[in-house]
């Protein structure tokens, strides 16, 4: 019998020859990650563990400032105070403050730290994002973060593998956000839990490796542990280009044993939006412009949705035009290198002469911390991954989740939009 893409490596980081599902196994991990909310549990429950005074591999943690920054009150400035002395203390190599780094899952692949057939753990749900290079990533709790960072190894529960498959070709305006919101909306937010998702299909192996991340990054949406692409020649370039390590490729084997298999038919979806309160309560837009539904803020950005590909098309649609009145639009590129590429190529000033902000890259409007947050009665389109009550702000808000191209639409009419009939000339 055979084992999954997700097995093999587990597999091999457990130094056994096999795996199954539910097995409970101790793995060598190939990176740790924390940002400066789930370091600074870790740090702390790290100085009570009897004898440990180092991490265990200075080079295989990386610390990213991304939630709270630039910090935004005394206390938010004391947690990055402290994550940026253990980083000086430990002398890790991978510290990633404000101005030099960005969103945690954009920058670490695009430094190098990730690639293919590596076990990679966080102190963050949308650490799974790594997927997309055909790691197996997780997110575990500080607890957890605090024992990889001394030990270099992690407790875990071998997932069973469900395999999605994509049958079809997207139409226009249908992006890897439309996909994977039908594809969390097919699954359920707990349709998945636990499980692997791995990603198949001619459409799958044809998207960009930002594509292929915004859909990784929202496998927990769906409750699973980690969601998973073959690694390709396209992958291999992109991680080649930024690192000389040895990594290794692996495939599922063609006898591998899968808990279910389910088919999405990409031909037929038109751009998906998630509607109040929970990731999963996905429609076409056709149902949701059925009514009017107006906005006061719209959003692009995030882990999910915060790559150059994703600005491009949002300047595409807003160049030499105006968003409506009495609404706000913040964009945050996912990282310092993807900010300074847009200002490049020309993105940011389309932006900005077409109303829009331009936030400093982190993930403090998507989980509402600064930046963007909503107040009562507000409503919000955001390319962000979830929406459940009081994600971005006030509980009395609502948030609603569609492709940056969606919300780049919407944000010309002040209403949700659909972007395939939107007569942009007349806008």
């Amino acid at each position: 019998m055979g084992m999954t893409l997700t097995e093999k490596i587990l597999a091999r980081h457990a130094g056994l020859a096999f795996v199954e599902p539910g097995q409970i196994i101790n793995a060598n991990v190939d990176l740790v990650l924390a940002n400066e909310l789930s370091a600074a549990v870790a740090i702390g429950v790290m100085r009570q563990i009897q004898g440990a005074t180092k991490v265990f591999d200075r080079t295989k943690i990386a610390l990213v400032e991304d939630h709270f920054v630039p910090a935004k009150d005394p206390q938010s400035a004391k947690i990055a105070k402290l994550m940026k002395d253990f980083a000086d203390e430990q002398e890790i190599v991978h510290f990633f403050d404000v101005g030099r780094g960005g969103i945690e899952h954009v920058v670490l692949p695009e430094e190098g730290l990730v690639a293919p057939g590596e076990l990679i753990v966080g102190g963050d749900s949308h650490t799974c994002t790594y997927g997309a290079w055909g790691a197996f990533a997780t997110g575990m709790g500080s607890t957890d973060i605090a024992a990889a960072f001394v030990l270099g190894e992690v407790w875990i529960k071998v997932p069973a593998s469900i395999k999605m498959i994509y049958d079809g070709h997207p139409g226009p305006m249908i992006f890897a956000k439309d996909i994977m919101l039908a594809t969390v909306g097919t699954l359920g937010i707990d349709g998945a839990t636990y499980r692997a998702l791995e990603y198949h299909g001619s459409m799958i192996d044809a998207l960009p490796m930002t594509g292929r991340a915004t859909m990784a990054n929202m496998a927990i949406e769906a409750g699973a542990k980690n969601g998973i692409f073959h690694a390709d020649a396209k992958t291999v370039a992109y991680v080649e280009e930024r690192t000389q390590r040895k990594f290794l490729v692996e495939r599922s084997d063609d006898d591998a044993v899968y808990e279910r298999t389910v088919r999405i038919d990409v031909g037929s979806l038109e751009p998906q939006v998630a509607c109040p309160h929970t990731p999963d309560n996905v429609h076409g837009i056709s149902d949701v412009t059925r009514d009017d539904i107006p906005l006061d803020q719209v959003f692009i950005g995030s882990c999910t949705n915060g790559y150059i590909e994703d600005l491009r098309e949002v300047a595409a649609i807003l160049d030499g035009k105006k968003i409506a009145s009495r609404l706000r639009v913040i964009i945050n590129p996912g990282s310092q290198k993807v900010w300074m590429q847009a200002a490049n190529e020309g993105i940011l000033s389309k932006l900005a002469a077409a109303g829009c902000v331009v936030n400093t890259p982190g993930c403090g409007a998507c989980f509402g911390g600064h930046m963007g947050t909503l107040g009562d009665g507000e409503r919000c389109l955001s390319t962000t991954n979830r929406n459940y009550v009081g994600r971005m702000g006030s509980p009395k808000a609502e948030v609603y989740l569609a492709s940056p191209a969606t919300c780049a639409a919407s944000a010309l009419t002040g209403k949700i939009t659909d972007p395939r009939i939107l007569s942009l000339a007349q806008v």
